[in-house]
């Protein structure tokens, strides 16, 4: 008499599917850094007329 496991199967035939899932599914992936999967980028294009504004050019063109 052959003696059957819960589900039905041979010790040998569920201890061959264990290695079997065991070699498939055994090692986890690598972790992926949270820093990894963000992607930073601004929200607008820099304006270059924005900083032109030099505030000791003005007091020396209107004020010397």
């Amino acid at each position: 008499m052959t003696r059957r496991t819960e589900s039905g199967k041979t010790p040998q035939e569920a201890t061959d599917e264990a290695v079997l899932r065991r070699t498939r599914f055994g090692a986890l992936p690598e972790r992926i850094r949270p820093e990894d999967t963000v992607e930073t980028k601004p929200a607008t294009l820099p304006d270059p007329a924005r900083d032109a504004y030099n505030p000791d050019e003005w007091l020396v063109r209107y004020c010397l």
